[in-house]
């Protein structure tokens, strides 16, 4: 698979997408230390996808792609936390830990063609 620019990698657009919706679910948590880490972990994600390919290495982006798998297991742990600590309902659990699983399978591939 080609691609131009970062945007256009559908792993990324999807990792977006994940990104402000953890945002908005977890805006007003008074957790401030598990907010800004799941923040911080699913923000990871896309950003090192777009890290990755601007090195214009693929050895250096499988790097960067990897980062970005250990972020999607960062996310869905921290979802678990969540789950548990009753920050988010089941339904939203199990749409956010399919979405970053999504993610996850989609780096795979994308590792598989460099």
């Amino acid at each position: 698979m080609k691609f131009n620019k970062f945007e256009e990698i559908l792993a990324w657009q999807k990792a977006g997408q994940l990104s402000v919706e953890i945002y908005k679910i977890f805006q007003d948590n008074k957790d401030f230390s598990f907010r800004d880490q799941i923040r911080r972990a699913v923000i990871s994600i896309m950003n090192n996808i777009a890290e990755g390919f601007e090195r214009k290495s693929n050895k250096e982006f499988a790097h960067f792609l990897f980062i970005a798998k250990g972020s999607c297991g960062e996310v869905r742990s921290m979802l678990y936390i969540g789950l548990k600590l009753e920050y988010i309902s089941e339904e939203q659990f199990k749409s956010l830990h399919f979405r970053s699983v999504e993610i996850s399978k989609m780096l795979s591939g994308l590792i598989k063609t460099l």
